[in-house]
């Protein structure tokens, strides 16, 4: 992990960073050479205007000064070419790089727990993602090499003034510590305060994309003026954090320009008085050195600023990383394939809580046969879906174990376990792409005409035909364009054609309209039939026909029969529910 905020540099999270550089190593070598080139050429230029000056200008030769300058325009194109390439290769190694670590870290948040994205907001994620990422590019674009070039040139520049003249050097370097001393502090201030930033701006991530997710609600209840005010005062600690930022960099730049403007004062005062002292000293020589100073502190003034897209890109990169350090993946050591599974499914005390001693399944035991249809009902809370995610290992139990035709679930390999489990939930999510590509999830095993069968099997052809483009109408953002209804048939399509060995629908058909649920009831009994298959039901009305009913209350189950033989207790939970909610259906139908 990276270092705490406020130290100027974390060698080892830049370390770390590095590494993803060395599939690129001839880049990275052609680029360090080129600063070295660029800190050579920066040493040649003065001396050439040294020469210009003192063996053509003051003397007059005309043909002397055609030649320098000819030698000062070859060096400027040189100059020219590799600073390009410079640029051109450190920017293409940055966003090298950040493709690659984009990539490694959605993978690896693929693989997390369901778990950590309930308490992980979308917004911070999405951030890291994308704009935290992004932002690892300027390390090398304008952080990493820049510095290190800028501080070669320095080094070049520094020993090439002691060899000229050591007593204009030592004039220069008398304010040479104290901008350093400002630029040490400047890195240390700049780092805090980009701290900050990364942090508001993530808020302001997170607030925008809830908000705009959530907007529906938001007008519903009228929310507007209190969203916007609440979204102003988080804009506000956004524009302070980064308002902190320009203040320190002008109180930097300002310190550091009069401390350049002195040195060179001080530079035609000593070389003056020696000039006029007919000592050996030249015009040519007191312009170099004007010239040498201005390379010399215009690079250290560089770095402090580059030194800022650095910062901004470690802070980034500590955040990054920190999600890639976060272990929150489902064991994965299984090394059987649940292919072909018969779909026994047994529950053997199994306990679980979403947090640590707050246990929402109690202690359950369920055997489920082979093609058996059984329903699961109780009231919110119960415990109902969190028995769903349990069989996929989206979540780890406490104790127990879960068996899949008698094999522990945790000895099949994950993939393959949950390719053999389908699920349509109630909330159901659509990706902004064509109909096609939702239900077959882009999987290339699965062609268009197999998806138009299955269709057609279950009744829901005509409708998607009725659509624009039919199976390639685009539904845009989470389904915008259709009903919820609609959505729910396309998520029976999608099931059907995984062909899997387990079948759960998880509330699939509450808040839909009376004709949907006629469809969706017909693509139930379709899609159930001759194979197992784990209804979780809101209405009691729709699971008459399961196998076994299982009444579950406070995570627990509490019953278990068929309808008829749970509706003939007399004081049954599960009789208990029924005549509520067919007594209510009563009550909205004669209103």
């Amino acid at each position: 992990m990276a270092s705490k905020t406020g130290n100027a540099f974390d060698y080892g999270l830049f370390k770390r960073l590095l590494k993803y550089t060395s599939p690129y190593k001839g880049t990275f070598i052609f680029v360090a050479f080129a600063a070295i080139m660029l800190s050579v050429i920066g040493v040649i230029r003065p001396q050439l205007l040294q020469w210009t000056i003192d063996l053509a200008i003051v003397p007059q030769d005309s043909e002397e000064l055609v030649f320098f300058i000819s030698l000062m325009l070859a060096a400027l194109i040189a100059e020219v070419v590799f600073q390009l390439s410079f640029i051109f290769f450190a920017n293409w190694l940055g966003q090298e790089v950040v493709r690659d670590l984009r990539v490694k870290l959605f993978e690896h948040m693929l693989n997390f727990k369901k778990q950590y994205f309930d308490n992980s907001a979308v917004g911070r994620l999405v951030t890291r993602a994308v704009s935290d990422i992004e932002t690892i590019a300027s390390i090398f674009s304008q952080g990493l090499f820049m510095i290190v070039s800028d501080i070669l040139k320095m080094l070049a520049i520094l020993i090439f003034m002691f060899w000229k003249s050591w007593e204009l050097t030592l004039i220069v370097l008398i304010v040479f510590p104290i901008i350093i001393y400002a630029t040490r502090l400047f890195q240390r201030k700049m780092k805090a305060a980009f701290e900050i930033v990364r942090t508001k701006v993530a808020d302001l991530n997170t607030f925008v994309q809830e908000r705009i997710t959530g907007m529906k609600i938001v007008q519903v209840f009228n929310r507007e003026k209190v969203e916007q005010d609440s979204f102003t005062q988080i804009n506000e600690e956004h524009k302070q954090a980064w308002i902190k930022t320009v203040w320190y960099n002008s109180i930097y730049f300002a310190f550091v320009e009069m401390l350049t403007s002195v040195t060179i004062g001080l530079i035609i005062w000593y070389g003056g008085l020696r000039l006029v002292s007919n000592e050996v000293l030249s015009i040519g020589i007191i312009i170099m050195f004007i010239e040498l100073s201005q390379q010399l502190f215009r690079p250290l003034r560089q770095i402090a600023d580059k030194f800022n897209s650095l910062q901004m890109g470690m802070v980034a990169a500590n955040r990054v990383f920190g999600i890639l350090d976060t272990q929150s993946t489902i064991e994965d050591h299984g090394e059987i394939e649940a292919q072909n599974l018969k779909g026994n499914i047994h529950f053997s005390d199994v306990k679980f809580g979403y947090k640590k001693d707050e246990e929402v399944i109690k202690g359950i035991d369920l055997k489920i046969n082979t093609g058996e249809t059984i329903a699961i009902v109780g009231s919110t809370g119960a415990g109902k879906s969190t028995i769903i995610n349990l069989l996929g290992r989206f979540y780890e139990i406490n104790s127990g174990h879960i068996f899949v035709d008698d094999v522990d679930i945790k000895k099949y390999n994950l993939n393959s376990l949950r390719n053999s489990i389908a699920v349509v939930l109630q909330d159901v999510f659509l990706f902004a792409d064509t109909i096609l590509n939702n239900i077959t999830l882009n999987k290339e095993n699965i062609t268009e005409k197999e998806v138009i069968e299955a269709a057609q099997d279950i009744g829901v052809h005509d409708f998607i035909s009725s659509l624009p483009n039919g199976y390639h109408y685009n539904v845009k953002e989470r389904g915008a364009m259709l009903s919820s209804g609609q959505r729910q048939l396309i998520a029976f399509l999608r099931a059907y054609v995984s062909k899997p060995s387990i079948l759960v629908l998880d509330e699939a058909t509450s808040s839909i309209d009376t004709y949907s649920e006629q469809l969706i009831q017909q693509a139930t009994e379709k899609i159930t039939k001759g194979r197992t298959s784990i209804i979780i039901a809101h209405r009691l009305a729709t699971i008459k026909n399961a196998d076994k009913i299982v009444v579950m209350d406070n995570g627990k189950i509490v019953e278990t029969g068929t309808h008829s033989e749970l509706i003939q207790k007399s004081t049954g939970s599960y009789k208990s529910l029924y005549e509520a909610q067919f007594k209510k259906n009563i009550e909205i139908s004669t209103n």
